[in-house]
């Protein structure tokens, strides 16, 4: 019986593997009226999706899309956190 070694897991880097980097940036920040459609669809496929939400919360990103998320959303977020913080 042969032992073989487990396959380590791929490791993805934010911002050097995000699918952003490989398509158009005006897609993630559109002309107001304009749609995030497309862009968070790239997002839900992209393996550095988290770590690219998370450091738009972190650096309070204000425009465009952002791990899949828009500003509204992302503010959502940052008063949901506020509020445990404080709680």
């Amino acid at each position: 019986m042969s032992t073989r070694p487990a396959a380590e897991p791929q490791q993805y880097r934010y911002p050097d593997d995000a699918l952003c980097a490989q398509t158009d940036p005006e897609l993630f920040h559109p002309e107001k009226g304009g749609t995030t459609a497309y862009a968070k669809r790239i997002c839900l496929a992209c393996e550095v999706r988290i770590e690219c939400l998370e450091h738009a919360l972190a650096n309070g990103e204000l425009h465009g899309v952002w791990g899949g998320m828009g500003p509204d959303q992302r503010k959502a977020i940052r008063r949901a956190r506020d509020r445990r913080r404080t709680a």
